[in-house]
């Protein structure tokens, strides 16, 4: 994988969201090596911003001792239980606060999400469960969010590829929200998330 440079923005910049996106979509499983020469190598750049994108992928939590981390029971345990209590909450208020358009573009997603390949489904399921954060209007909520994403991006990939009730849940919570009743949206959208954590646990097991 040559990367195409844009002189606009950083090489480390770069080479950092390259790696970032082939942990996040697979490319580089967990327990992969991840080797600077190689990395340099196949991407078409020099090794220094492979080890700035390698040091920062450790900070980030995708990556211990240079090997990409398999997510622990704990890890996810512990990450879904914020994701539950924020994005229910932030459920709540999209039922509030949706505006049309807004309600359109997550109707999008919902029907996106239904079919086409595994990037272009999970791109769907990211952009509706953004949608709905960024409704909750708390910076601070969606900074928390933000700091989370890699790791929520990891098992949102086998979500997306082991839930085959996804889609349903998805339709409900949007109903949900068009109809303005944010009890039934954040209680939706816990039962949604929780179900995610029990599909990442058993496709962690495989």
């Amino acid at each position: 994988m040559k990367m195409t440079i844009n002189k606009y923005e950083p090489v480390y910049q770069q080479a950092y969201e390259v790696i970032r996106n082939m942990i996040i979509h697979g490319s580089l499983p967990p327990g992969t090596k991840l080797v600077e020469e190689k990395l340099a190598l196949q991407l078409g750049v020099s090794r220094t911003p492979v080890r700035e994108s390698i040091r920062r992928l450790e900070q980030e939590g995708l990556v211990r001792g240079k090997t990409v981390i398999k997510p622990s029971e704990h890890d996810l345990r512990n990450s879904y239980e914020i994701r539950i209590l924020l994005e229910g909450y932030s459920a709540r208020c999209a039922a509030e606060k949706l505006s049309k358009e807004q309600l359109e573009l997550l109707w999008e997603n919902v029907q996106k999400g239904k079919e086409g390949s595994l990037e272009e489904m999970m791109a769907a399921n990211t952009a509706f469960h953004d949608i709905i954060m960024e409704a909750s209007g708390n910076p601070y909520m969606i900074e928390v969010i933000d700091r989370m994403r890699s790791l929520i991006l990891m098992c949102r990939r086998k979500v997306v590829h082991n839930n085959p009730c996804m889609h349903e849940e998805h339709e409900a919570i949007y109903q949900a929200i068009k109809t303005g009743d944010g009890d039934t949206a954040e209680r939706l959208m816990q039962e949604h998330l929780r179900h995610n954590l029990e599909v990442c646990l058993l496709a962690s097991d495989d």
